[in-house]
């Protein structure tokens, strides 16, 4: 492969989508160049960083990597056109889009949006307000399951509307307008598949414009008639004392409401079929349920639902495995290849439910790691525990297919054929 062809590869969504084409690359950047100036035809430049520790020491130095102004790869045309959208880029911060979410912000400005509902999402209270409701909502999945059998979808049918039933429930938004937010978490984050991006229905209209007049009558909502949900603590919120504006609370909304599901959907499809195609791994955990904490890490490690996230160097130059960082250029770290990293996992490209310090970097590090993760964790585990204890037989019936995206992916179909116990 010639080194245009490598760079273009590496920001190919339908390259990212087939799993031999996409780790054979990454394992051989790790090997060869793990910092590698990747210049892809319609893109911006950047640094392709693969190695764990890499991505480890640039999260770390969050005073001189920001995620702002390119925190996700887009390609110069999606570039312009979220410019033209929004009437062009911030002079000071050079953001294309006000579009101003809880990953494209940087310092103080992050820990104050980021410390409205982090209490939301810690261990002790997600225990004590929404554990005996995630173990309610698989015991649920697992009978739709039955009701569906012998055969299904899974990642169509059960995968999609677990997770999305929590955070929606979390957020207060009405179960009749789940099916509206799918579309539209489906529509943003899969804009580079055929199969997922956006049919317009109204000229006049876009993904993130429909979200934003969905959550701007959500907040007026909330502020007429505080509940005790989620959207609540958004729309009431207050940063240095002022309300946020009404793009920074819808921007906190789709953040919620669409890394709060889709990401973990994605590894419970995602989970399921790597047990599939390592049946020795399906009976060692169901012989040993004791297993699970460990198969949730190695699940989500060998999954790696949210594939890159991007830095820029606003800081002095930046030396890295000897190649010179310069203030301006950006970083793409990508997630899945610092998931399989040798240095780092014996086997790495084995999938082991008894793995233990499965120190995998899924969730970010430093001072953006991922807010959900200790929920993600927890749906994860209740769903895994209740379809574990009540399987008899599955196995896959066709193909599976994944989502074309640089960013969030994960299976579009899972057909499988299945025996399952009634729940007790």
């Amino acid at each position: 492969m010639t080194d245009a062809a490598l760079d273009n590869a590496l920001a190919d969504p339908a390259v990212f989508a087939d799993d031999a084409q996409i780790y054979g690359m990454l394992r051989n950047l790790r090997r060869e160049d793990p910092v590698h100036w990747t210049q892809p035809d319609g893109f911006r430049p950047f640094w392709a960083i693969t190695k764990h520790a890499d991505i480890l020491e640039i999260e770390k130095l969050n005073d001189q990597f920001h995620n702002e102004p390119r925190s996700v790869l887009m390609n110069m045309e999606a570039e312009k056109n979220f410019a033209a959208m929004w009437g062009g880029p911030d002079p000071k911060t050079g953001r294309v889009s006000p579009l101003r979410t809880l990953i494209d912000m940087d310092g103080e400005d992050h820990r104050a949006y980021r410390g409205l509902t982090q209490s939301w999402f810690m261990p002790v209270n997600l225990r004590k307000g929404l554990e005996a409701r995630t173990v309610e909502l698989a015991r649920r999945y697992v009978d739709r399951m039955m009701e569906l059998g012998p055969e299904c979808d899974f990642a169509k049918e059960i995968a999609v509307y677990y997770p999305l039933h929590v955070i929606m429930s979390i957020m207060g938004v009405p179960e009749s307008d789940e099916p509206k937010m799918l579309q539209l978490t489906q529509e943003l984050f899969g804009g580079g598949d055929p199969d997922m991006q956006r049919k317009e229905r109204d000229p006049n209209t876009n993904v993130i414009a429909e979200f934003f007049m969905y959550f701007n009558a959500m907040t007026a909502a909330r502020r007429a008639n505080p509940g005790e949900d989620l959207a609540t603590v958004i729309a009431n919120g207050k940063v240095n004392g002022e309300p946020l504006g009404p793009v920074e609370t819808a921007s906190y909304y789709i953040i919620v409401a669409t890394a709060g599901h889709d990401t973990t959907s994605s590894c419970i499809a995602g989970g399921l079929k790597a047990l599939l195609e390592h049946p020795d791994q399906l009976e060692k955990l169901k012989a040993n349920p004791d297993l699970l904490n460990n198969a949730v890490d190695e699940i989500i490690r060998w999954v790696t639902p949210v594939q890159h996230f991007m830095r820029t160097n606003v800081g002095e130059p930046y030396t890295l495995r000897g190649r010179t960082i310069e203030k301006g250029q950006a970083l793409m770290l990508y997630y899945m290849s610092g998931n399989r990293d040798e240095e780092v996992y014996a086997d790495a490209d084995k999938f082991r439910v008894d793995r233990d310090n499965n120190r995998h970097v899924s969730f970010g590090y430093g001072a953006h790691v991922c807010l959900g993760q200790h929920l993600a964790k927890m749906e994860i585990r209740a769903f895994f525990k209740e379809l574990l204890g009540r399987l008899d037989s599955i196995e896959l019936t066709g193909p599976t297919s994944r989502v074309k995206s640089t960013f969030v992916s994960g299976l579009k179909t899972l057909p499988v054929r299945y025996r399952i116990r009634p729940g007790a």
